[in-house]
């Protein structure tokens, strides 16, 4: 997408750390030459390595890009997940940590007490988050030692490339080591 037609993100040789693999994303990455490409789960199927966020099996300094989609709103100590993975990235990496993120919201909504499937949905918004992140979430991500930023998705898009990929206005969290 934008990110491939702007840089050489895909073609450089990179050693990358994909938490909890999404299946859209597995075959591509996985296919790519020049990454040294490493998937990380507790239970999926698509996991090389099965660890938890909050205890990961690597050394310190060993990834050049982390990739965390959807995950951090599921874990209950997201802090110390977010520890561990500035622990694993290289100085200089990046880490790209999408969450459902309320833009309206400015400080991200947790309560331990909700536990029931049901009351997580009507808080949180599905049955197994236990959070809906605020604008606070690129403090939060600051406070483990992150340099944080949104980045546009549609800003260097055409009308045309936004409706061809579904593209959603949405800024994606992008922290640096």
């Amino acid at each position: 997408l934008y990110l491939d037609r702007q840089t050489d993100f895909f073609r450089q040789p990179l050693k990358v750390l994909h938490v909890a693999p999404e299946q859209i994303f597995y075959q591509r990455f996985k296919a790519i030459p020049q990454w040294q490409y490493t998937t990380v789960d507790l239970h999926s199927p698509l996991a090389d390595i099965k660890a938890d966020i909050g205890q990961l099996p690597f050394g310190d300094d060993q990834f050049d890009l982390i990739l965390c989609n959807h995950v951090l709103e599921h874990i209950p100590h997201d802090l110390k997940a977010m520890q561990e993975l500035y622990r694993v990235l290289k100085k200089g990496g990046t880490l790209i940590a999408q969450v459902p993120l309320d833009e309206n919201r400015e400080q991200t909504y947790e309560n331990d007490r909700i536990t029931a499937p049901k009351e997580r949905s009507q808080h949180f918004g599905q049955y197994d988050h236990v959070r809906v992140y605020g604008r606070d979430y690129y403090h939060r991500l600051e406070a483990v030692g992150f340099r944080a930023t949104a980045f546009d998705m549609v800003s260097g898009l055409s009308p045309e490339e936004i409706r061809r990929f579904g593209v959603q206005r949405e800024n994606i969290p992008i922290a640096t080591k």
